[in-house]
């Protein structure tokens, strides 16, 4: 919406605050004015909590948006260059392969022209014979296919180490997301992604889910769209 010369001052700045709010909403999930506006105060909030300054700032800052935890800024790990390598991924068209439907279904399917799978679609036979998890299976099945892929995994540790396993046999996704959540191997999972040498996004500790590894995501869309 463009004011012109003839529009009323108090429609222009109404048009300006409308503007202003879809411009800082880009890619946030938001569709319609209030949900945008309540999104935009949620991120001013997060801009204060967390600071500014810096590309895994904007990600610090929408994972606390989507926690309510102030604290989770502080969780937050980045290794080896994986904003930049993430950016050009999804540029690139890179296929998204998700541990579980719910991080699949709530990453943006907007700005982008990456295809999101979710690994529970493949391997289940592989998993029933040998007794283990159908994340682990997916991800085992699709094998090859995850090279220079983007992987996000927002709830299943064992599919953090079957990944592990798979680049240590050669296997070089573009970017590993992970931020697997509670108290069996969720922490350990997350410290060997953060060992390997792949470009890598996870949060420490037994905390984490599906909603910071969709907002991870979601951020660096939000970037790659800035910067094409």
């Amino acid at each position: 919406m463009t004011p012109t010369s003839d529009t009323p001052q108090d429609l222009r700045t109404f048009i300006d605050y409308k503007n202003s709010i879809i411009a800082n909403c880009i890619d946030s999930g938001a569709r319609t004015d209030e949900a945008k506006a309540i999104y935009e105060t949620s991120r001013r909030i997060a801009r204060e909590i967390v600071g500014d300054n810096t590309p895994e700032d904007r990600i610090r800052q929408r994972c606390v948006v989507s926690t309510g935890d102030p604290q989770f800024k502080d969780l937050m790990q980045f290794r080896q260059d994986p904003i930049q390598a993430g950016i050009k991924a999804i540029r690139a068209g890179a296929p998204i392969y998700t541990d579980i439907r719910m991080v699949e279904a709530g990453i943006t399917k907007h700005g982008h022209k990456c295809p999101i799978t979710c690994v529970l679609e493949r391997g289940g036979e592989l998993a029933q014979t040998h007794q283990i998890t159908r994340t682990s299976a997916g991800f085992l099945d699709i094998g090859t296919e995850l090279e220079d892929s983007i992987i996000v995994i927002g709830n299943a540790p064992s599919a953090a180490i079957t990944v592990c396993r798979l680049v240590e046999q050669g296997i070089r996704p573009a970017l590993i997301v992970a931020t697997p959540v509670g108290f069996v191997n969720a922490a350990e999972s997350k410290e060997l992604v953060r060992r390997i040498e792949i470009a890598n996004i996870t949060c420490t500790g037994t905390r984490g889910g599906t909603p910071v590894a969709v907002s991870v995501v979601n951020e660096l869309v939000a970037m790659a769209q800035e910067s094409s």
